[in-house]
């Protein structure tokens, strides 16, 4: 493991083990990561603005690691159109809905004991979720 005051390198192990959870820890740990599933789960095909405009706070550049990382795992799928202006749309896989409903509980969770997901405007990972 190599690690820099505390903290691995991206791409690096956090530990020794061979947990198969690992690889999907790095990439869901990771800040706005939910927030974009979950948005891309309540509301279906986005494009980046819309997505930028829901996400409120997070930088163009964040967001676009973001898509870029969760369509390298697989989880979401981006489509390019040719045309002028061109056009993305991003959507969830089935592997980034499967995703979503696991992780549903866990922010459930959260939000009711830990008051995480208090905070206004900000999205459930639930679909459709009853807020």
């Amino acid at each position: 493991m190599v690690t820099t005051k505390g903290k691995t390198r991206e791409g690096e192990p956090c530990c020794d083990c061979s947990c198969p959870c690992e690889g999907i820890i790095d990439i869901i740990g990771k800040k706005w990561t939910l927030c974009v599933l979950a948005q891309l789960g309540n509301n279906g095909t986005m494009r980046f603005n819309r997505l930028a405009d829901k996400l409120q706070g997070i930088s163009a550049k964040t967001l676009a690691d973001v898509l870029k990382d969760l369509n390298k795992a697989g989880l979401i799928k981006r489509e390019a159109f040719a045309e002028i202006p061109p056009r993305v749309e991003y959507c969830l896989t089935r592997e980034g809905r499967e995703l979503t409903l696991l992780v549903a509980p866990l922010m459930d969770w959260a939000d009711r004991k830990i008051g995480l997901m208090q905070v206004e405007n900000r999205p459930s990972i639930l679909p459709n979720a009853r807020r």
